[in-house]
């Protein structure tokens, strides 16, 4: 018989009816917490965040690159567009999240893909890099605590990180741009997080003039990727070839095309969603193996980003596993 004048011995002091915690946390990714993660570029998707564009784009109109787009942007068509987006995704299988602000949505927070890097055990949260842009991650991360994704952490001190400037090589290696929007200090405190997981990190230099590592080279198979000549680094694409990847030059075009092109979202191996209206690119996926799903999304494109840019990937298929 208990004395109940002590807590000895009590289940809440680890006496009888105590359970120990003997799960990891990576065991409870899909119990405790949501299905979510990833260790790949090209396996299939399973789930993604967007924000449905609204009336914070018509402050557009007025001056663009205040608000750091390139012509004004219709808002009523694009959300048109991004509707069509998203009911694309689900015909294929995947999940749609919303961000759903808490507030009045800033002009950019529909670039998803730049708020969140997803990991095997859950997100690093972004932190980026222009005043316009400040303050976007707050919302994400609101939304990711309520899908139950969980946050392994946030940015601190100076670093500014876009999740567009890095992407899985192999399920041990994170591969991250350094340049405009992602800088060293970011860099060293993601290699840190990642190694926590047993994740190599490598990181390659951004030519002056480019935005994301995302905008000028795609994996789309666990063999396959493309990359923007001129553009993009001798050194990733040497690093990814000695991982056995067939790494394949973008046929030249004018920039804003070549940047459009190339702006895709792997769906699963040899299967991407690209913007309707580039029929020689398409054509180049095609030739090369690679099944094409287009959706209408020139007017999104206005404000300098495309599919890639708009969708947050939250859960792929692992192959690491």
């Amino acid at each position: 018989m208990k004395n109940s004048n002590t807590t000895f011995g009590t289940s809440a002091y680890g006496g009888d009816g105590w359970s120990g915690r003997e799960q990891t946390h990576a065991e409870e990714i899909g119990s405790i917490w949501a299905s979510c993660g990833i260790d790949s570029e090209w396996a299939t998707l399973r789930s993604v965040l967007l924000h449905r564009p609204g009336a914070e784009l018509n402050s557009s109109a007025e001056d663009p690159g205040a608000v750091q787009m390139l012509e004004a942007v219709d808002a009523g068509l694009a959300r048109e567009q991004h509707d069509q987006m998203a009911d694309t995704y689900r015909q294929h299988g995947v999940d749609v999240h919303y961000v759903e602000p808490e507030a009045p949505a800033q002009p950019n927070l529909m670039f998803c893909a730049d708020l969140v890097f997803m990991t095997p055990e859950g997100a690093i949260l972004a932190r980026p890099a222009s005043t316009v842009r400040a303050g976007e991650e707050r919302q994400v991360a609101r939304r990711l605590a309520a899908l139950g994704i969980p946050v392994l952490a946030t940015l601190r001190g100076n670093a500014v990180f876009e999740g567009a400037d890095a992407m899985w090589a192999d399920p041990n290696t994170v591969v991250i741009s350094r340049g405009l929007r992602t800088n060293e200090e970011a860099i060293e405190q993601i290699a840190t997080i990642l190694d926590l997981g047993g994740v190599n990190t490598e990181f390659f230099d951004l030519p002056f003039g480019a935005m994301h590592f995302m905008g000028v080279l795609r994996i789309v198979d666990k063999d396959l990727g493309f990359y923007w000549p001129r553009r993009t680094p001798f050194a990733a694409v040497r690093a990814l070839e000695e991982r056995g990847y067939r790494m394949v030059a973008m046929p030249e075009e004018a920039s804003i095309r070549q940047n459009t092109a190339i702006n895709i979202v792997t769906l699963g191996p040899r299967k991407i969603l690209m913007v309707a209206g580039f029929s020689e690119f398409r054509d180049f996926y095609e030739q090369n193996g690679v099944e094409c799903i287009t959706v209408e999304a020139i007017e999104l494109t206005k404000a300098a980003g495309a599919v890639g840019c708009l969708s947050g990937v939250l859960h792929r298929d692992r192959v690491g596993e």
